[in-house]
């Protein structure tokens, strides 16, 4: 029988939240445990201007996110906060022979090994502690909110250009979209829409991926650059639209 529920926070090709506030208390009433995967979208808390987005987050059973995508750590460092770190340790937490140890070195508790699959590790949270420690939580707050601002400007651009279309409203910092063809079917343009993608990285313009939207190839456009600005999203708009033509050109 169904167990737990996993909401998202930023799904990867949208950037879509799930509705935490019912889904916490869908879990509350058939005893479930809700787990948030965060993995970049938790990470709204740091932005006071996003972080209201996040309302229910606080009743989960565990989060999990990472601190190597909008944080700007080097890869890979990730976090898991769980409720209940009685039952987190009751889980995991075994002591084989070669691991006992009254005191000395290995003296103290926890172990790091009682709290997950992992019994080596290296030292990731420095790397997270000095991210922090010299950047400051305001300050990659407002990378985050500048980041969703920028998808708003795209978006724009995109809504306002004779040539593209978007394929879904912009939630976060992510925006898909797609070079059109009056005409067209959905073949014809997932195969153009590949092709410029693949252009706009040979060409050195931006590295957007694919991926799909009510079955559509889309231009996923996701942005977590801090030194990205409004006008680099008016060079891709207008790339697109000059790479999009040249290409659907050719196929004539």
């Amino acid at each position: 029988s169904p167990f737990a529920v996993i909401a998202s926070v930023g799904t990867v090709n949208t950037g879509a939240i799930d509705p935490l506030p019912a889904l916490a208390d869908f879990c509350r009433d058939q005893g479930l445990w809700l787990h948030v995967d965060g993995a970049f979208g938790a990470l709204l808390a740091l932005a006071p201007e996003l972080a209201p987005r996040l309302a229910g987050i606080e009743r989960a059973d565990s989060l999990a996110f990472d601190f190597h995508k909008w944080l700007h750590v080097p890869y890979d460092a990730a976090c898991l906060l769980v409720r209940d770190g009685a039952l987190q340790k009751a889980t995991f937490a075994g002591r084989p022979d070669y691991l006992a140890a009254a005191g000395g070195l290995a003296g103290g508790e926890p172990w790091p090994c009682d709290l997950g699959f992992e019994l080596s590790r290296g030292f990731k949270a420095l790397k997270v502690w000095f991210t922090i420690r010299e950047q400051g939580t305001d300050r990659l707050g407002a990378s985050i909110a500048a980041n969703c601002a920028q998808a708003r400007v795209l978006e724009r651009l995109v809504t306002n250009s004779p040539r593209l279309e978007m394929l879904t409203p912009v939630s976060l910092n992510i925006v898909c979209c797609r070079y059109r063809v009056a005409g067209w079917d959905d073949e014809r343009l997932d195969r153009l829409n590949a092709n410029l993608v693949a252009q706009l990285h040979l060409r050195g313009i931006a590295a957007p991926s694919t991926c799909r939207i009510g079955g559509k190839l889309a231009v996923r456009v996701c942005i977590t650059n801090h030194r990205s600005h409004d006008d680099d999203f008016a060079v891709l708009a207008r790339a697109m639209e000059e790479i999009g033509g040249e290409l659907a050109r050719d196929a004539l």
